[in-house]
């Protein structure tokens, strides 16, 4: 694997980062349900360093994934920073004690959150917060400008240097555009699901990066074969693949597949090294029609 690659590189408008296309999302790391601590905590500590050995600068966190525990990690993992890693959290939720995710968007929450970031990494400037909106099924649309007028004051105060969205609709991001400059937007996208197809096209003409979730999708099980076909014809696993589709979908995408393996993380990084062609892409683009 060529780590000096991982896709390319992609710099967001309002930015002077550099970063590799090919990042790291934390989210695999914590217990069963994003919970407590991981199940082998040496095992997720070489993950994280792993990451950087393999020329990434580019990790996807959230205070709410544990809670702490990702944030911890990578603060044991690789404190002191590189000046060349972008660290990326996430605010607009917090967790209660039966394990579930509590939308917390109000002005007051979303400080505490920032500080508590900040505090779990171990920075004094967070590099990039997106506010995470939305339920589970997707943006519904609700007015964002007091949320992030939140954001924004912690901006000014230096406590954070840029700002993101997190699920979220075109006229969200249209709404908070007209607020502050926003750097990436993080929505759920991949193979099967390409409601955002239009939005990405959009994002990368105004030089917004976009970060799929959820970046491997659930196939059925036609979906699966196609997908296996190309794969088989690519030499690649059917996860590489659809991998090596997202960084060949737009410049402005960056992947954060998450795993809690390290034999799984350079599988997923060498995706990178895959270049797909046109008839695979055309296969590949028809698997979101396809149903069983």
């Amino acid at each position: 694997m060529n780590p000096s690659n991982l896709g390319g590189t992609f710099t967001p408008i309002g930015t002077s980062l550099n970063l590799k296309r090919m990042g790291y999302g934390t989210m695999q790391l914590p217990g069963t349900h994003v919970w407590g601590p991981p199940r082998d905590k040496d095992a997720a500590l070489a993950v994280l360093r792993e990451v950087i050995a393999l020329g990434a600068n580019h990790i996807d966190t959230a205070e709410f994934y544990g809670p702490s525990v990702s944030n911890q990690l990578i603060h044991e993992a690789l404190s002191p920073y590189s000046d060349r890693l972008t660290i990326v959290t996430k605010v607009g939720f917090v967790r209660g004690d039966d394990t579930s995710w509590v939308p917390d968007l109000t002005p007051d929450g979303l400080k505490r959150a920032v500080h508590e970031n900040l505090t779990s990494l171990g920075l004094e400037t967070l590099d990039v917060v997106n506010l995470r909106l939305g339920g589970a099924y997707g943006p519904d649309d609700r007015p964002i400008a007091e949320s992030l007028d939140a954001l924004v004051e912690l901006q000014r105060q230096g406590l954070i240097r840029h700002i993101g969205l997190s699920n979220v609709s075109p006229t969200q991001f249209a709404e908070a555009k007209s607020i502050t400059t926003i750097v990436c937007v993080q929505n759920q996208y991949n193979l099967v699901k390409r409601d955002d197809d239009e939005f990405i096209d959009t994002l990368a003409a105004q030089g917004v990066a976009y970060v799929p979730f959820f970046p491997l999708g659930g196939f059925s099980p036609l979906q699966s074969s196609l997908l296996s076909q190309v794969a088989d014809e690519a030499g690649a696993t059917p996860k590489q693949v659809a991998l090596a589709w997202l960084l060949q979908r737009s410049p402005n995408i960056l992947v954060i597949a998450g795993t809690s393996s390290t034999t799984h993380l350079r599988e997923n990084f060498a995706a990178a090294e895959l270049v797909l062609s046109r008839e695979q892409i055309a296969k590949l683009n028809s698997i979101s029609q396809q149903v069983d």
